[in-house]
C-alpha cells in the first residue's frame, strides 16, 4: 500500500471566512517585537500572496485593504517598516536535525503615495522555502482575527488554531521564557511570572475563550518555588459554546471587555446583526465525530476549507434535516471532483 503523502500547507486554501498561516510562522520567536496591527497586516499580506507565495514574484495589494477602518495610511507604512526590519527565529528541520532559522518576515516593497493606491511587496527567499516545506498550518477565522484586541490574544488564538486538529494531543508544555518569546513580550517587560500572567496571559485566554471555537487553559508548573513552565491545554467547544462565541462576535465591541471579564455592563449592548445559523459554522456546528469521519474517508484534504465550500454552496438552499450526513455527502462529491 502506497504511503499517504503529508498534506502540504500550500495545498490548504483560504475561503471567504478564513485564511491560512503556516505553522512555522505561528510559533516563531520575535527578535524584534511586533504590534497587533503588524500581525494582522502580515496575515493579510500572506493571504494575498497565497496562490504563488512560494514563487520568486512580487505581489500587489490595495492599501485600503490593509488600512481597514483607519483613514490614514501612516499606520500601514509604519507596520511595513517594522515587518521589513523584524528578525524572527523559526523552528525548522535541517539535514534531519532540529534547527533554528533566523529570517526576515518581509522583503522589499513599493508603496504608491496616493491614499487609495497600491502596495507591491516580496516574500524573502528563505521564508519562501520554509513555507514551501510546511506541512502544519493554522486556519484563522477572519472575523475572530479582527475582533481580538491584543497581540497576545491573537498569537494565542493562532497557537490553538494550529494545534486544534491534532488527533492525539490536547496539551503542550512550554518553558516560561519560550512562551514569552512566542507571545512576543518585549525584553525587560513583564519580567515576573505574576505580571506576565496577570497582564498578558490571562487577558488573552479570556478573549480566545470568548471569541473562538476553542476553550484554552494555561496552567503554571513550578520547579521548587518558581514557575518555570506552563502547560497549554485546548479543547473544541460544543455547539452551545460555538453559538455563544458567534453571538459575541455579532455584538458591538462596546462593552465587550466587560462582558468577557464577567463585569456588569455599563452600556447598553446593541442588538446583534442578523446571522443565519445555517450558513455560519459556529451557529450550526457539526459533530466532532463528523470531522473525524471526514478525515478518515478523505485523508489529505483540508476539512475546514471543504466545510466552508459546503456552506457557501448551501446558501439559498433549504437547511438539511441532518447537516452531518449532508456535509459528508458533499465531501464525497467534492473529493471526486477535486482529486489530490
Amino acid at each position: 500500500m502506497a504511503a499517504i503523502k503529508p498534506y502540504r500547507t500550500l495545498d490548504a486554501r483560504p475561503n471567504a471566512e478564513s485564511l491560512i498561516k503556516p505553522g512555522e510562522l505561528v510559533d516563531l520567536i520575535e527578535v524584534t517585537p511586533l504590534t497587533l496591527a503588524d500581525r494582522r497586516i502580515y496575515n493579510q499580506l500572506l493571504e494575498n500572496a497565497w496562490d504563488v507565495i512560494d514563487k520568486p514574484v512580487t505581489h500587489v495589494i490595495a492599501k485600503s485593504v490593509l488600512r481597514g477602518s483607519h483613514n490614514s495610511n501612516d499606520r500601514v507604512g509604519e507596520s511595513l517598516e517594522r515587518l521589513m526590519s523584524a528578525i524572527v527565529k523559526v523552528q525548522v528541520v535541517w539535514d534531519g536535525e532540529p534547527a533554528v532559522e533566523r529570517v526576515q518576515l518581509l522583503g522589499g516593497n513599493v508603496e504608491t503615495i496616493r491614499r487609495d493606491g497600491l502596495l507591491e511587496y516580496e516574500i524573502p527567499p528563505r521564508l519562501r522555502k520554509i513555507i514551501r516545506n510546511s506541512t502544519v498550518f493554522a486556519r484563522l477565522q477572519r472575523e475572530v482575527m479582527f475582533a481580538l484586541s491584543s497581540k497576545y490574544a491573537l498569537t494565542l488564538y493562532e497557537m490553538v488554531q494550529k494545534r486544534g486538529n491534532l488527533k492525539y494531543r490536547s496539551s503542550e508544555r512550554f518553558s516560561v521564557e519560550g512562551l514569552r518569546g512566542v507571545l512576543g513580550v518585549a525584553k525587560g517587560k513583564l519580567t515576573s511570572w505574576s505580571n506576565l500572567n496577570l497582564r498578558a496571559i490571562q487577558p488573552a485566554v479570556r478573549e480566545v475563550n470568548a471569541l473562538s471555537d476553542y476553550m484554552v487553559e494555561i496552567a503554571p508548573i513550578k520547579t521548587g518555588r518558581s514557575v518555570t513552565h506552563v502547560e497549554l491545554r485546548w479543547w473544541r467547544k460544543d455547539g452551545d459554546g460555538m453559538g455563544e462565541a458567534a453571538r459575541e462576535l455579532s455584538y458591538s465591541k462596546v462593552g465587550r471587555q466587560s462582558r468577557i471579564d464577567g463585569a456588569e455592563e455599563a452600556v447598553t449592548v446593541a442588538e446583534p446583526r442578523p446571522r443565519p445559523a445555517w450558513l455560519d459554522r459556529r451557529g450550526a456546528a457539526l459533530k466532532t465525530e463528523t470531522y473525524e469521519t471526514a478525515r478518515l474517508r478523505h485523508p489529505g484534504y483540508d476539512i475546514y476549507f471543504v466545510e466552508g465550500e459546503w456552506r457557501a454552496w448551501s446558501e439559498g438552499r433549504e437547511a438539511p434535516g441532518d447537516p452531518d450526513r449532508a456535509f459528508l455527502a458533499f465531501f464525497r462529491k467534492f473529493a471526486e471532483a477535486n482529486p489530490i
